[in-house]
């Protein structure tokens, strides 16, 4: 007997809507779950040359905690490519701003450096807060249970 094993077809590709909140959760449990459902590898149809990864919505992103002392020692760079363009900002400096960016960072670090990287980063929508715009994917049992 002949065993074959499945390959995914991108025509027979169903994405589901993943809804994740973050709340007092810790940044470094929570990221490679979210990288795991844009990657595609909670399906049982996984392949690995096709983007068959889920649609994530992250909630509460600015409640999102890290251990240890990184809130004030964990940095971030930003360089603008001129001589003398490094800029660093802290954990907290960050949250301040712009939470999602924290958790967009932590994502994009653990997937796949190659061409399905953008368009799996497409595929996460994150939100600070609980309210999302995407309530309408996940029918009226998510949206009143998270408010």
């Amino acid at each position: 007997m002949r065993t074959l094993t499945f390959m995914q077809k991108p025509a027979g590709l169903k994405r589901e809507w993943k809804l994740v909140d973050v709340k007092g959760k810790v940044l470094g449990d929570v990221a490679p779950e979210i990288a795991r459902m844009l990657l595609g590898k909670t399906k049982s149809t996984y392949t690995p040359h096709i983007d068959c990864g889920d649609y994530v919505i992250v909630i509460n992103a600015r409640h999102v905690v890290v251990t240890g002392k990184k809130e004030n020692t964990k940095m971030y760079y930003l360089h603008s490519g001129f001589p003398g363009g490094l800029r660093k900002e802290t954990f907290a400096q960050v949250m301040e701003k712009n939470p999602a960016r924290i958790i967009e960072h932590a994502v994009r670090g653990m997937l796949p450096k190659n061409k399905l990287l953008t368009p799996r980063m497409r595929r996460m929508k994150v939100f600070s807060e609980a309210e999302h715009t995407y309530a309408d994917k996940f029918g009226k049992a998510h949206t009143k249970a998270e408010k």
